[in-house]
């Protein structure tokens, strides 16, 4: 009999590490893991780690001081996965040689044997190699109960080595899971009570999986056969490159209603020449062109996206530029950040860096007015009536909580029973991360 031993895995950065995480869980409850909630009871403290900007990497150097005591005191082993490890391998075991196995992102389906290898006292692991077989070709079928929403990897790896990017050194060469598996996933994970997907990819429109005839299919045919699955409900897919958006892509987007009407679209920058300097190999009127496509193909379509502010060698007039396309375009909601200088990539050595404090300006000025965008979304939504899938309880008796094919998180009064379920809702009230609803039929008479 397998004694139980405890496990801790804490996610750093993007989508594509939560699942990671829970798959690594899974591989390891064979082992007689078991998932806990706080590092403090665990016998294995798992770190899965994102490298994307500095601050991130730092963060994780700062918590492994704070797990030091753990090892001393209880004789917990420390794992370093992810991005972090990948780059910063045999970096980590020096600042930290406390730590007992680092291991790249491509790498967590040796997790067994790794852990094995430290209990029989072989020293420290480090696997940071490119394995020739895909990962998941290796992973056990997922375990256990499947949230409402849950995320789905059919991509990985990135080849537009944008400058300012540590992606495609970290996650290697993209590559696509063949239509079976995901297939297979996606139906697993509905008949465990998943009723919304998101399909996962660091460019995840560059999908471009085999069928079992062989045939390569791109996104938005994989979009139309998972929508085929009974009792699947919502569809939606992150992060996508302007360059993969293709015209089967934006069709499904006009005639596929799983396929929901939110799309996180990175554009970085809205000057051309410092979309040319990042090597996005789009320019700022592509990226409009392809906004416009998708609005034609689905009118209700609301954006999100990435911005770099303070990119090397960034004017005040390349500013501007990216200002102006904010104005024009309106996104709904969107990520924001200062260039971070990550080593090794070609943007780290440019000349003409920008200074800090110009940087901070810069984007104190961007959040400001997307903020104001995204204040006057969620106020057009009051008053509206909106599908409203429900995930889970809220923080008072009665109260569930679910989420409008936008994303806005959304609180009602209504049973329990409906939590799985899609309701039609009316949005009544803006909270501070939140919306109040009320539904539009009668809970009660429904839950009698």
């Amino acid at each position: 009999m397998t004694l139980s031993k405890k496990v801790f895995v804490k996610s750093y950065g993007c989508q594509m590490n939560v699942y990671d995480s829970a798959r690594m869980a899974e591989i390891l409850a064979p082992l007689g893991y078991r998932p806990v909630d706080a590092p403090d009871s665990a016998d294995l403290i798992i770190l899965n780690t994102c490298h994307i900007r500095e601050k991130a990497a730092e963060k994780v150097y700062s918590d492994l001081g704070r797990l030091k005591p753990i090892k001393s005191e209880r004789g917990a082993r420390i794992a370093v996965a992810g991005c972090v490890a990948q780059a910063e391998g045999e970096e980590v075991l020096r600042r930290a040689p406390y730590v007992d196995m680092v291991f790249g992102p491509q790498t967590y389906h040796r997790l067994p044997e790794m852990v094995a290898r430290v209990e029989r006292g072989a020293g420290a692991v480090l696997d940071t190699e490119f394995p020739p077989e895909p990962k998941f070709d290796h992973l056990p079928a997922a375990e256990g109960m499947s949230p409402v929403s849950a995320f789905l990897t059919i991509q990985e790896g990135c080849d537009k080595f944008c400058t300012f990017c540590v992606v495609p050194y970290t996650r290697g060469a993209e590559y696509s899971r063949d239509v079976a598996a995901v297939e297979a996933e996606a139906r697993s994970l509905v008949a465990r009570g998943a009723v919304e997907l998101t399909l996962l990819g660091q460019n995840v429109n560059a999908y471009h999986g085999r069928d079992d005839g062989g045939a390569v299919i791109g996104l938005g045919e994989l979009l139309r056969r998972l929508a085929r699955i009974e009792g699947l409900a919502r569809l939606r897919y992150t992060t996508s490159h302007p360059r993969d958006a293709d015209e089967a892509l934006i069709a499904v987007h006009a005639d596929e209603p799983k396929v929901m009407p939110f799309l996180h679209l990175p554009v970085q920058s809205g000057s051309d020449r410092i979309l040319a300097a990042m090597n996005r190999d789009h320019t700022a009127k592509d990226y409009r062109q392809l906004v416009g496509r998708l609005r034609r193909a689905r009118a209700d379509l609301a954006l999100s996206s990435d911005f770099i502010v303070g990119f090397p060698g960034e004017s005040e007039a390349d500013f501007a530029a990216t200002l102006e396309l904010i104005r024009d375009l309106h996104f709904a909601s969107a990520f924001s950040f200062k260039y971070s200088p990550r080593p090794g990539t070609p943007a780290a050595s440019l000349d003409h860096q920008v200074p800090e404090p110009v940087k901070d300006e810069r984007l104190q000025v961007l959040q400001a007015l997307l903020r104001e965008q995204q204040d006057a979304f969620n106020r057009q939504s009051l008053g509206r009536v909106l599908p409203v899938l429900f995930e889970k309880p809220g923080r008072h008796p009665g109260q569930i909580v679910g989420r409008t094919p936008y994303l806005h998180a959304v609180h009602a009064e209504a049973p329990e029973s409906w939590i799985g379920t899609v309701r039609d809702i009316r949005l009544v009230a803006l909270g501070g991360n939140s919306l109040a609803g009320e539904p539009i039929t009668d809970p009660e008479r429904i839950s009698a």
